[in-house]
C-alpha cells in the first residue's frame, strides 16, 4: 500500500509544481487553490507512504520522480525545451530510484 500512496503523492507533487507556475505569483485564485490543495495532498499521502518506507527512500523517490514528471509535463503544457542535458539527468534520476528500490529490498 505504501507504493500506492507514494505514487499518489508523486501525482500531487507534479500538480503542485505545474500549478505553482500557473498561479503567476499566487495572483490567480483557482490555480492558487489547486496548487495549495496539491501541496497538502502530496504531503499527506507522502506521510502515509512513510509509515512503511524509509524516509530517505520515500522522499528521494517522491522528489526525483516528481521532478521528471514535472519536466515532461512542463514541456507539454508550457512548451519548455527538453535538452540532452535534461535527458541525461532523467537517466541519472531513474537509475538512482532503481538503486534505492534495490537497496531497500523492494
Amino acid at each position: 500500500m505504501a507504493w500506492i500512496y507514494l505514487s499518489i503523492a508523486i501525482v500531487f507533487e507534479i500538480g503542485f509544481a505545474l500549478g505553482t507556475n500557473a498561479t503567476k505569483g499566487f495572483t490567480r485564485l483557482w490555480p492558487s487553490v489547486f496548487t495549495l490543495l496539491s501541496a497538502a495532498g502530496g504531503i499527506f499521502t507522502l506521510s502515509l507512504a512513510l509509515k512503511t518506507l524509509d524516509v530517505g527512500v520515500g522522499y528521494t523517490i517522491w522528489t526525483g520522480v516528481g521532478s521528471i514528471g514535472t519536466v515532461i509535463l512542463g514541456a507539454l503544457v508550457y512548451k519548455e525545451k527538453i535538452t540532452p542535458a535534461k535527458l541525461g539527468s532523467f537517466a541519472a534520476i531513474i537509475g538512482g530510484v532503481a538503486l534505492l528500490k534495490i537497496a531497500a529490498g523492494i
